[in-house]
């Protein structure tokens, strides 16, 4: 049975990734709003079953979420609304920097008042980043931000199943350990290093040095948003948001650590942007 379920994961991992490698590629920056809204709508799906939600209204919650969406990326094309953008991917990081770690002590739960928002502050920020760093930027830096979390994981698993220990969150999540959180930390230094041996043309040492205590940051929070999506689902009563993939559940389960990673990465973007436009202001 572990054998046939393994196979499963692995072939249908295989199929994602070469999926997500075409649309990346291939598509263009319209086609590639469309593609990144649908995957929000089907996050938006899966996100109300575990606000237990009726299956009308995980619907009709899905489709308002994938067309909010495509309208914002299409915006977000145009350079329109930057005020929007701003808005929503400054509260999506303070969302996770102030709330989250507060939300997973309390162990609060999804309700009908606050479900519906919370699900737009989680959701639809990082599938717009998702748009702006592969149309503005270049598909160098998504590709980065998505194998940051993908080494993260994949460390995390095996130094949690190598050295195993004291669980990390033993009431939401009993499968994490703090030596699956360290190997993750530890697996994200080498990689952030590694990209200076086999990318000295565009990433220099000093960057390297940047970037360091940005990736740590960014581990840590890829593991918070893996905890978040898992005390949902046990307040749910439901082990996968969904079975839309084989092997791995649903897509919420695959992109819970981006969910976090994503909005910090435009939080960033907005604290930057933030830092010159007050630095320029005082030195025209």
């Amino acid at each position: 049975m572990w054998s046939v379920m393994l196979k499963t994961r692995i072939v249908t991992a295989i199929v994602l990734l070469a999926g997500l490698l075409a649309a990346l590629f291939f598509l263009s920056p319209v086609a590639w709003v469309v593609f990144c809204a649908l995957i929000c709508a089907c996050l938006g799906w899966e996100w109300g079953a575990l606000a237990k939600w009726s299956g009308k209204a995980q619907v009709v919650y899905g489709i308002t979420l994938g067309c909010l969406c495509l309208v914002l990326g299409l915006f977000l094309l145009q350079q329109m609304l930057q005020g929007v953008f701003f808005s929503l991917w400054l509260t999506a990081g303070l969302f996770w920097l102030l709330v989250v770690p507060f939300w997973l002590w309390r162990k609060w739960p999804l309700c009908r008042w606050n479900a519906a928002l919370t699900g737009i502050i989680v959701l639809l920020p990082p599938m717009l980043i998702f748009i702006a760093l592969r149309n503005f930027f270049s598909f160098r830096e998504l590709l980065m931000a998505c194998a940051l979390v993908w080494v993260a994981d994949i460390a995390a698993y095996f130094s949690g199943r190598t050295f195993g220990g004291k669980k990390l969150a033993p009431s939401i999540s009993p499968g994490k350990t703090w030596a699956g959180a360290i190997g993750a930390v530890i697996g994200v230094l080498v990689y952030c290093n590694v990209m200076l041996l086999f990318a000295p043309g565009w990433l220099e040492m000093r960057h390297v040095l940047l970037l360091q205590p940005l990736f740590v940051s960014l581990a840590v929070w890829s593991i918070i948003g893996d905890l978040f999506e898992s005390l949902l689902k046990r307040q749910a009563g439901v082990k996968d948001s969904s079975n839309l993939l084989p092997g791995h559940g649903g897509v919420l389960d695959r992109v819970d650590s981006l969910t976090s990673t994503l909005s910090l990465i435009g939080f960033y973007f907005c604290l930057k942007l933030l830092f010159f436009s007050i630095y320029f202001s005082n030195h025209p």
